[in-house]
Formats: C-alpha cells, structure tokens, sequence
C-alpha cells in the first residue's frame, strides 16, 4: 500500500457559529489538500462548538443537508471526518461524525456513550446512538468511527476492528482538568487518554486516530494533543497541546496486515463466548433469570 498522510485538524470551533466553523473547515480541507493528505478529521462538534446546551437545535442538521453536502463535494479526493449536531427524522438530536468521500456522505456515527458525570451532562441534550459499525473506505481499508466518550467503553473499539477497521478514529472534545502537580506530567486527563489510545491500538492492532480540539467554550479550557498510534501501540505523531493547527502525519497501512499476521489477536477473538456471556449479564441487570423468567 501507499503511504497514507493524515491531516489532524486541532481547531477552535466557534461556539454556536455554524457558518463561521463551516468556512474554517473548508479552508483547512483545501489546506490539507494541498498537502498530499489521504484522510483530514476535525474534532467532536467541530463544526458547532462543544457547550451548545440549549442552542443545540439552532445549530442541528441532517447529513443530507446542502452545507454537509457542500463539504462532501470539496472532500473529493480525500477522505474527510467532521462532527456535528445531527437531527433525525423524528426530531432526536445525536452527536454525530461523519465521513464524507467523493462528494457523498458515506457512513455517520452517532455517539454512543453520552456522559453524564463531573462536568459533563450530554444526556439532558442529546439522544444516545445505539449502533457500531465499520465502514470501508476510499482508502482501501476499512474505518471506525466514534466519539469522545466511546473511548471509555472497551467493547466500541473491540467492536469496530472485529467489523473489519483498520484505522481506529475518535473525534474528541476533551476538556482540561486534573491539572497534574508537574509540567512534565501534564494534564491528568491527557495521560488517562494516550493509556487508552496505546492499548486500543495494540489489543486490536490497528492505528488509531485521536483528534481533539483547544481554545475555550464559556468555562471549559481544550487540551488538543492530538495523536496518531501504530498497531503496535507506538505513537507514530503527538499534537501540541492548546495549540491551534493543522498537524499532518504519514503511516504505512501495511503496518496493519504485518502486525495481525504476526500478533493474530482478532483472529483468536471469540465472539461467540462474549455475546453470550453478555446477554447473561444483560438478562441479570434486567432482573431476568437465564431460564426467562422473574
């Protein structure tokens, strides 16, 4: 395979100014572009800014909506993950990314995980999705998508490389906290995220592509870091941190095939032990007995 250059957007998005995060998208896509870029991806609710709240709906689209299309069709050529506030048919309201290939929107992802702890409270404002699923891609490998707290749940990242993706993507709006007592430390929740980001990366040998936004909604301060981690989780780039850019970083995707012949860990999965052994534990919390009954 070709090499494959990524392009992390670590952006500032405006808060509830949709036109104004569109335009910087389609600057930083053209940038990219012009770079050699195979793949761009912006942030959790880039195109939106993170504490919506109540202006979550103002801001609410569908992915066939002509500004994520109009996106979709300056893509052409790569292939491009955005984040927005997406509206069902029924009126839902989901945390969404998107991947836009060849002037079409080819695969959405609504957050499956909302956190609703600390100083997070999604669920008051937004409905969960409730499906994982890998798509291909115009790069010839197969992607996963998720959002920021998808991360945190073992089984969304397990689930997509047994889906058959090979290039893990979480889109994130991480905001600082746990300041740690020392500089070369660094922030708390950047530590708890790069432990994450290796060990996905490694148990289900796949690169994973970590992009997180900076700047500043009302109180809550962005980290950015954003990374990219090999198969073998070894990072293969690290973002600044609070630092606004377009960040590009080359891999090999041959990485993927040499390092699951060699370490076959998805191979010796069985999927079959863990699905029932989750539908027992599912039957548990549900106060169902395995024979059905109460």
């Amino acid at each position: 395979m070709q090499p494959l250059r990524i392009a992390l957007a670590q952006i500032a998005p405006r808060l509830g100014d949709l036109e104004a995060n569109l335009a910087r998208h389609h600057e930083l896509i053209a940038a990219a572009r012009d770079r050699g870029a195979g793949l761009v991806v912006f942030p959790e609710l880039g195109l939106t800014g993170y504490q919506l709240q109540d202006l979550a709906a103002d801001v609410a689209m569908r992915p066939d909506d002509p500004r994520i299309l109009g996106l979709a069709d300056a893509a052409r050529g790569t292939s491009v993950v955005v984040s927005f506030v997406e509206e069902s048919g029924d009126h839902r309201l989901f945390i969404a990314a998107a991947l836009l290939e060849d002037g079409a929107v080819r695969h959405v992802h609504r957050k499956v995980f909302l956190p609703t702890y600390g100083l997070f409270d999604e669920r008051r404002f937004f409905a969960p999705g409730d499906t994982v699923r890998a798509t291909p891609s115009r790069l010839g490998v197969g992607l996963g998508l998720a959002v920021c707290e998808d991360f945190w749940h073992v089984s969304v990242p397990q689930v997509l490389a047994m889906d058959g993706a090979h290039l893990l993507v979480n889109v994130s709006s991480s905001p600082g906290r746990d300041l740690a007592s020392t500089h070369e430390v660094g922030l708390g929740t950047a530590s708890s995220w790069r432990t994450l980001m290796r060990t996905y990366a490694q148990l289900t040998t796949s690169f994973v592509v970590f992009c997180n936004r900076v700047g500043v909604d009302e109180s809550l301060s962005f980290w950015g870091g954003s990374e990219v981690i090999g198969p073998t989780g070894s990072p293969a780039f690290v973002a600044p941190m609070f630092e606004e850019g377009l960040f590009t970083c080359d891999i090999d995707l041959g990485d993927v095939r040499r390092e699951r012949i060699a370490l076959p860990l998805l191979r010796d999965e069985r999927p079959e032990l863990v699905a029932r052994e989750w539908g027992r534990l599912a039957a548990g919390r549900a106060g169902l007995s395995e024979g059905g009954g109460r």
